[in-house]
């Protein structure tokens, strides 16, 4: 019954206050629960499923989260053990001279002494000191295990985020190309008509600087489409320049063929692996505050050891001599300075430290799924008006050729048009992708993430040759 008890809080999860629904307004049903097995592949990019498989089995974070978990996982077995006996075996030997001086003439003797014996000791752990570190490096795996899951949360969003943006750029990249070669005829059409008599200089300047100004938003685009396939290379944990190759075909922006059920805020409590791992280590160090007030009662060990000692070493389980001990040792805390009552008031602050920071988490997480519902509403919105804004230059821009080819209009209006047509294709392709980077992000905010198992267990470093050997000191 003694080897049972424990001092100190016995953890228990916090009930906060969570709201029913998503918004300011209440809904009439509540939402059906969130799909987040695999959430990528709704986007329907085998390109993009495969460097999300790949950085999931490369990327260095992860690769990092898993040697933690490893960690965790021996801790908590060394901890455990401190709960057992502990035994160990001594043995030893000793050879003897005995010299006598008699008569001029010295006599020696030797004389031959084999010990051999066993120890043991054993806390009783009477306040469940042992027991509450134990429980602590318990939860600490299950942080560890934790943290590895909100790692490769992170890592699919930025995997899918940089993809989007590697095609968002590449589509801006082709619109700048056509646009510059339609807009460089222009010129030279007008360059013509100028020398003919028919066009101004003003027209030809004017055509040629629209072009050139087009042709300016290559090199940016080039940048940052490199930039993003350069991230998403080092995220697969390969060289920067890795997936050049593989992405220079192009491809389509992404887009999200349905929409996304967002339950009700209390699901982020057990879906989202952040606000898990911020309540596993509030739980580990509330345990660790009955781990420090346990020091502060009498401790008890059980200590014993046999030995015996013989001339010879077939005679140490025979006719030799034998000798034991048992007994118990108490060990009272008497004047200690305060200081482990400090400890104890230091071990709570730290537990109130991650309670604060685990309602925190809470917080954090509603605030990202409402971040991510707004935009992407909103986006969805923007995207419809935009291409019906860009379908209105398209038409305003054949009709102002015509005009001026029929003389009606000044061909300044023809570049006019040309100029807002161009800067309207510009922004649908970066609402589409818009639309895509929110998709992410509501899925990220949700807790959607890698749902299969994941092997922990192969190091990042093989060792060899770990025995006992012979080294050369360098």
């Amino acid at each position: 019954m003694l080897t049972s008890c424990v001092v100190g809080p016995d953890y228990r999860t916090p009930d906060l206050a969570m709201p029913s629904h998503w918004g300011s307004k209440a809904r009439t049903k509540p939402s059906k629960a969130p799909r987040l097995s695999q959430w990528w592949k709704q986007l329907k990019d085998p390109t993009l499923d495969a460097l999300i498989e790949a950085a999931l089995a490369s990327n260095l974070d992860v690769a990092t989260a898993k040697a933690k978990i490893r960690e965790a996982r021996a801790t908590y077995r060394e901890q455990k053990g401190a709960l057992l006996p502990s035994v160990e075996g001594t043995g030893s030997g000793t050879r003897t001279r005995t010299s006598a001086a008699s008569s001029g003439t010295t006599d020696a003797t030797f004389s031959t002494l084999y010990n051999g014996g066993f120890d043991a000791s054993w806390e009783l752990d009477l306040f469940g000191g042992n027991k509450r570190a134990t429980e602590a490096a318990k939860y600490g795996v299950d942080a560890a295990d934790e943290q590895l899951r909100d790692t490769m949360l992170t890592l699919i969003g930025d995997v899918a985020s940089y993809y989007v943006q590697a095609r968002e750029y590449q589509a801006l990249r082709d619109l700048a190309k056509r646009t510059a070669v339609s807009q460089r005829k222009s010129a030279a059409l007008t360059r013509m008509e100028y020398l003919a008599g028919s066009a101004t200089g003003v027209d030809s300047a004017k055509a040629d600087a629209l072009a050139s100004s087009t042709e300016s938003d290559i090199p940016t685009y080039e940048i940052s489409y490199a930039e993003a396939v350069h991230r998403l290379s080092v995220l697969l944990g390969k060289p920067p320049a890795t997936l050049e190759d593989t992405l220079r075909t192009g491809g389509s922006i992404p887009s999200p063929r349905m929409n996304i059920s967002t339950g009700i805020p209390a699901d982020i409590l057990t879906s989202r692996p952040d606000v898990r791992l911020a309540e596993r280590q509030l739980a580990q160090y509330t345990a660790k505050i009955g781990q420090a007030e346990a020091n502060r009662y009498p401790s008890i060990s059980l200590t014993g050891d046999i030995s015996s000692s013989a001339a010879n070493i077939g005679d140490l389980a025979k006719k030799s001599s034998i000798g034991w001990t048992f007994g118990p040792s108490l060990t009272v805390p008497i004047f200690q300075g305060g200081q482990l009552k400090a400890a104890v008031d230091v071990a709570k602050a730290e537990r109130d430290q991650y309670f604060i920071a685990y309602q925190s988490a809470v917080l954090s997480a509603m605030e990202d799924v409402e971040n991510a519902v707004v935009s992407l509403t909103q986006e969805r919105l923007k995207y419809a008006k935009l291409v019906s804004s860009s379908s209105s230059y398209r038409r305003a821009s054949d009709l102002s050729r015509t005009l001026n080819q029929a003389g009606v209009t000044d061909f300044l209006d023809v570049l006019d048009a040309e100029r807002s047509l161009y800067s309207a294709e510009e922004s649908v392709i970066q609402s589409k992708a818009s639309i895509a980077t929110d998709y992410i992000s509501l899925n990220k905010a949700l807790g959607g993430g890698w749902d299969g198992q994941v092997d922990v267990s192969k190091p990042a470093v093989v060792d060899t040759n770990t025995g006992p050997h012979l080294t050369m000191a360098k």
